[in-house]
């Protein structure tokens, strides 16, 4: 029996990848986590410099993107743009997820009032839209950088809480967290031990759905003017510069756009690729 289960474990990895949507999703988040690293050095001109000749001007052999409003190569301030928006999905994600993992895991191991009480208190932010939440906080907080990546790590906390809690509580009916509890398991010891290794997979899952979400909230709060500052790149603030010449430049919103576009897609893929691949009717239908 061991044998069995050493011998199919090193499979899973080359049997995930061949699972076309996250082979698809990897490749298209690759090859935009890799421009927004070596962005600085492979972008041809400086995204901040702004030109003292034609403006506006499409793509061409020189800016491979056109140039906008103010002369500025497009093709570099995406490629860098890359850098801030990924960075402030990753910090968001990161950050409501561990809160929302551990608000959700103690919500399951609750007293029932106090569970009831949490999940009511969940249940009434989780209402709201992620983006409509983070749009709140961040109007309250001031705008920024620092103060819109916070305000998407609060506003995916609900999200993360109540597919934890519902995970946890499937997990702690089980017999071997009856049994743990009956020999006086700490509840920490039981939650980090029993329970988290056995809902990582799906943490997995939702906290690429989270990245989408994380992305289009960052580049909405840019382009509204609430999170990263002209004239730092950033996706949504591109958009929001080039939004009244859409007749005349229209570049300025399809290349940024399209890049918030395949990242989204990526992350979805990715997921539902993970999603895929640990369901057991799919792993069925694939034997």
């Amino acid at each position: 029996m061991t044998d069995t289960t050493t011998n199919t474990r090193p499979g899973r990895l080359p049997a995930a990848l061949r699972q076309w949507n996250i082979a698809v999703g990897a490749l298209i988040l690759g090859i935009v986590v890799l421009a927004a690293i070596l962005a600085p050095w492979v972008a041809p001109y400086d995204p901040f410099k702004m030109a003292s000749g034609p403006r506006l001007t499409g793509p061409t052999a020189a800016h491979w993107f056109g140039t906008d409003e103010l002369g500025r190569d497009l093709f570099s301030r995406v490629l860098l743009g890359a850098r801030l928006s990924l960075g402030i999905g990753f910090a968001a994600v990161a950050v409501g997820l561990v809160f929302g993992v551990i608000f959700g895991m103690v919500i399951a191991f609750s007293p029932e009032r106090v569970k009831a009480l949490l999940l009511r208190i969940v249940d009434v932010v989780y209402s709201f839209p992620d983006t409509l939440l983070a749009l709140a906080l961040v109007a309250f907080m001031g705008p920024g950088v620092e103060n819109a990546t916070i305000a998407i790590a609060i506003s995916l906390i609900p999200f993360y809480a109540r597919v934890t809690y519902g995970l946890a509580a499937v997990e702690r009916a089980k017999p071997y967290v009856e049994a743990a509890q009956i020999a006086q398991a700490a509840p920490a010891r039981i939650m980090r031990i029993q329970v988290l290794p056995n809902i990582l997979q799906s943490l997995i899952v939702i906290g690429s759905i989270g990245f989408s979400s994380a992305i289009l909230s960052a580049a909405g709060l840019s382009f509204l003017g609430l999170g990263v500052q002209p004239p730092s790149p950033e996706w949504g603030s591109i958009l929001a510069s080039g939004r009244n010449y859409i007749s005349r430049a229209p570049w300025i919103l399809i290349f940024p756009g399209l890049a918030i576009c395949l990242t989204v897609l990526s992350f979805n893929l990715i997921g539902d690729g993970i999603r895929d691949f640990t369901d057991p009717k799919s792993r069925r239908r694939r034997t």
